[in-house]
């Protein structure tokens, strides 16, 4: 019956050495495995791509072991790559690659993911549009656009105090030291007016680095517009009459130019000269009521005539706006 025993004792302890997991053997934290993790900052339901490379070790031959939060997923020999859907915000998620070389000598190395999401909202800070425009300033040549980041990093009991984080900035990928930092979560630059567009590009880290999200945005940007608007003496501005490209003067009328996305904001600066125009001739406006131009036709007369408006800036020589209509008179 000892005997007995002892047979079977000695039988679960050789099935116990054959059969144990990868996990219970000794296995040291690797330093010549690199893992790659693309991408570096997933949004919650990324597809997150994991490969291994080695500078040091021959990972085609070696028995690789992927494991998610301490449960197997897959593995087998060469198997250097590996990919997962991320978890949900303010869920965490640890995969692990254990390797086992062709000599028999166990490896490890592990990453850690946290989802987060984060929001970039802009603003041309000196782009002028007319009052009750519903629509949003939109940035022209040489204007100064801000934007500011707003991440929502959830550690599963808290969420990260926005301002109480670091922030790296980048656009058009140069990077910009002096306006990044600990709690610099909104910056402000000058668009080029050679680009049609700038990309904007931030990432947001705790402070102890172990939280982290990132956000690009492809900011465009727009050439100046005239619209004219017509004035009615007692009501002033019809901001919701815009005049086309051709309309009817029966005696008198005030046309109202509204040079949509130029800067300065306040237009009635010197900075910006209205050149208006009638068939080409130019007329002498004052330039403290430069934006409104006064019609009157006389009495038996009758015809079309060009009316005309340049505008130009002359502190940004690549800024400008120009627009013809026609008058029946």
């Amino acid at each position: 019956m000892r005997s007995r025993s002892v047979l079977l004792y000695s039988l679960l302890a050789i099935g116990f050495f054959l059969f144990s997991p990868v996990s219970a053997q000794t296995i040291q934290q690797s330093t010549s495995i690199i893992m790659n993790v693309i991408p570096t900052n997933p949004k919650p339901g990324d597809l997150v791509d994991i490969s291994l490379n080695s500078f040091a070790e021959n990972l085609n031959t070696s028995t690789i072991t992927w494991v998610v939060n301490d449960k197997s997923s897959s593995g087998g020999i060469g198997q250097k790559s590996f990919s997962l859907q991320a978890p949900a915000a303010g869920s965490a998620t640890t995969v692990t690659a254990i390797v086992k070389t062709a000599d028999g000598q166990l490896s490890e190395v592990s990453t850690t993911l946290h989802p987060a999401v984060m929001d970039l909202l802009w603003q041309a800070e000196d782009s002028y549009v007319p009052p009750f425009y519903r629509g949003k300033a939109l940035p022209g040549p040489d204007t100064f656009v801000k934007v500011v980041a707003m991440p929502e990093i959830n550690t599963g009991s808290s969420t990260l105090d926005p301002e109480k984080m670091t922030y790296a900035w980048n656009v058009d990928f140069s990077n910009l030291p002096d306006q990044s930092g600990y709690g610099k979560n909104f910056m402000v630059y000058k668009n080029n007016y050679l680009d049609t567009s700038d990309s904007v590009y931030v990432t947001a880290a705790s402070t102890d680095g172990k939280y982290t999200s990132d956000a690009r945005l492809s900011i465009a940007m727009y050439s100046p517009e005239i619209i004219f608007y017509d004035v009615d003496p007692g009501l002033g501005v019809l901001w919701d009459n815009v005049l086309q490209d051709y309309f009817k003067v029966s005696s008198e009328a005030s046309v109202r130019a509204a040079p949509y996305f130029i800067s300065p904001v306040d237009i009635r600066r010197p900075d910006l000269v209205f050149d208006w125009s009638i068939n080409d001739t130019h007329l002498s406006i004052p330039n403290y009521a430069k934006i409104v131009l006064p019609l009157k036709t006389e009495a038996g007369s009758s015809g079309i005539a060009k009316l005309g408006l340049d505008i130009t800036n002359t502190g940004k020589i690549f800024e400008e706006a120009s627009k013809e209509i026609y008058v029946q008179f």
